[in-house]
This record gives structure tokens, sequence and C-alpha cells, in this order.
């Protein structure tokens, strides 16, 4: 079984940004790179999971849901991931950190 802590680590640190953020942070950017990468883990879970269905595609809830939207996501996948390949988890990882990035570069707020 994977151990899929430094996913959850991942989408616990950018959520709690985003939770935190102001109001102006969030429309400018932040909200909207959050839900795409909510979209993204979800749709890799649903894949996972389900192979032959087309993925749903997560609803926006709006920019103060986002960062809810983005744990369950990516709890989601942890969970689909525990027994996939270590390489899958390493993406799903790679693709939170940096949308957590451009979301919020470094040396800002």
């Amino acid at each position: 079984m994977l151990d899929t802590t430094p996913l959850i680590t991942a989408v616990d640190r950018f959520a709690d940004r985003l939770r935190s953020a102001p109001q102006s942070r969030l429309q400018r950017g932040a909200a909207a790179e959050a839900l795409a990468v909510a979209r993204e883990l979800s749709a890799r879970a649903q894949r996972v999971e389900a192979p032959e269905r087309e993925p749903r595609v997560m609803p926006d809830a709006g920019i103060f849901a986002v960062g809810d939207q983005l744990a369950v996501a990516g709890r989601d996948l942890a969970v689909a991931l525990e027994t996939a390949s270590s390489q899958e988890l390493d993406e799903a990882v790679r693709c939170v950190r940096a949308a957590a990035e451009r979301a919020f570069p470094s040396g800002t707020g």
C-alpha cells in the first residue's frame, strides 16, 4: 500500500492557504488555480476507481468553497491511489505543488 502522506500534506497546505487568503487574492486567480487542480485530482480519482467511465467535472462552488473542494478531491485521490503506482502519486503531488506555487508565488501573501 502506498503512503499517500505527501499528497495529503500538499493538498492540506494549499487548502489552508486558500481558506485564509483574502477575497482579493482569491479573485486574482488563486481560486481559479485551485479549482482547476481540484478538478484534475477529482478526475484522476474517478479514472482510478472507474476507468471505463468518463469522469464527471467538479462544479464551481465559488471562491470561498474552493479550499474545501481541493481538500475533498485530494483525499479522494489519496484513497484511490493507495493501491496504485507510486508514479501516479508522485505526479499528483507535483500537480498540487505547482498549482499552489502559481496561486501563491514564493514571497507573496
